[in-house]
Parts: C-alpha cells; sequence; structure tokens
C-alpha cells in the first residue's frame, strides 16, 4: 500500500484490510493478472462499496486488463463491474498503462517498469520526488529491467521477488522467476546502490531460498520483506 490509497497488486494480503481502508483506495495498479496478485479485486471493489462513492480505478497493461475482462469479471466469475451497478458510475474503472509512461497522482510518480514473466506484466516504480521505490513484481532475469533502474537517479529501495532455489534456476527462467543466480546476474548490472528486499519465496523453502540470496548477493545486505513493514521515502 503506498499511503492509504493506492494499493500495488491486490493478493490474498489485501483480506487483511478492514473496509474502513478498503473504502479509503481510489487506485490499484497490478503487476499482472495471475491470481495471487490480482484475485482481490473484485473482492476489494465489492466489500467497500456501500462506503464508496466513486468507481476503483485498476491501472495495468492492456493484456491485463483484457484477462481480468475476458476471465473474472465476465459474468460467470463474477459480475461485470466495469459497467454495474450502472455504465456512468461502475465499481471498477480499468486505466491501461505503459511500460515507461509515468502515471502522476498528486506529487507521486508511479512509472510501470519492463520485466519478463510467464504472461505480460510490468514492474512499478513509485516516485515520492525526494525518492523512490521500486517492485519488481513477477519477472526472470530481464535486463531491461535492470536499465531501467539505472535510469532512476533517486532509486532508494528495491523489492524484487526470489521465488525458487538455485537448483530450480532453469525452471525460474522458465516460468519468469527469480533464482539467488539470476538475482546476482541482474544486481551485477545495477549502477547504484539500494537497499534490497526479497519476495515472493516458495512456501516452505523460504530459509533456504534467502541462504542463497544471502551468499550470492551478500554485498547489498538483502533483506526478507516483512508482513506489516513500512517504508518512509
Amino acid at each position: 500500500m503506498l499511503d492509504d490509497d493506492i494499493l500495488v497488486d491486490a493478493g490474498s494480503g489485501a483480506g487483511e484490510l478492514t473496509l474502513e481502508q478498503m473504502a479509503r483506495l481510489d487506485h490499484v495498479f497490478l503487476t499482472h493478472a495471475h491470481l495471487d496478485h490480482s484475485g482481490f479485486v473484485p473482492l476489494l471493489a465489492d466489500a467497500a462499496a456501500f462506503l464508496r462513492n466513486r468507481p476503483l480505478q485498476v491501472h495495468a497493461l492492456n493484456e491485463t486488463i483484457a484477462a481480468l475482462k475476458s476471465h473474472m469479471f465476465n459474468g460467470e466469475l463474477w459480475p461485470d463491474y466495469t459497467v454495474k451497478p450502472s455504465i456512468e458510475m461502475p465499481y471498477i474503472r480499468f486505466v491501461q498503462v505503459q511500460h515507461g509512461v509515468p502515471v502522476m497522482l498528486g506529487d507521486r510518480r508511479i512509472i510501470p517498469l519492463p520485466v519478463r514473466h510467464s504472461v505480460p506484466a510490468a514492474g512499478y516504480c513509485m516516485d515520492s520526488g525526494s525518492s523512490s521505490f521500486a517492485y519488481s513484481g513477477d519477472t526472470t532475469d530481464c535486463e531491461a529491467f535492470w536499465d531501467a533502474l539505472n535510469g532512476i537517479e533517486n532509486l532508494r529501495y528495491l523489492m524484487v521477488e526470489v521465488t525458487l532455489q538455485n537448483a530450480g534456476t532453469q525452471t525460474a527462467a522458465t516460468s519468469g522467476h527469480m533464482s539467488a543466480e539470476l538475482l546476482a546476474k541482474g544486481l551485477a548490472r545495477l549502477r547504484q546502490p539500494v537497499q534490497l528486499f526479497i519476495t515472493h519465496l516458495e512456501p516452505g523453502k523460504e530459509e533456504r531460498v534467502m541462504d542463497e540470496v544471502m551468499s550470492a548477493c551478500g554485498k547489498f545486505s538483502p533483506v526478507r520483506v516483512q508482513q506489516g513493514q513500512r517504508f518512509f521515502f
């Protein structure tokens, strides 16, 4: 969550929000369509609908929007909240984003970043003006992602996924995920210091994955993200 009105991705963690927190949300930025990143979008709109007087704006790549319209908001899996309860005032309004094109929300600048996953996807850079926080979403090694990070002069934090152990590096590459080896390859391209946080570790193997991350990327002092952690930038 960025401030109290923006959510980046809406997986099961969004279920931890109170109704009041859901009602304060104005924007959701999706990295991609997979359910662990998008599954709570309809529930966010539904649960707090009686507290809202405006659509929830869901920002995503055109391919992600198309997937959600086809497979989620299709009248079968879930009602089409892009036209209900009315076309003039729907519960959800999709907003297309493009890699590298900033979205300005007040004095906050949110830039979709190129990544490489098994489906079309984006990371995001959130720029407060004084410093930036970048989030990879789901990605395997992607040169364009690291090039984009090198262009962020005020980059302070990087939250990046590392899903699989090094023994699964080939699987990680083909499925669009990271191993410690692939992360180290990417970090070798990074030309500036950054505070590094690790997320999306394979359930049940978190400690083993983090041990490999520490071994391969220790000079960046990587830290595993904790639930409820706050960042100021």
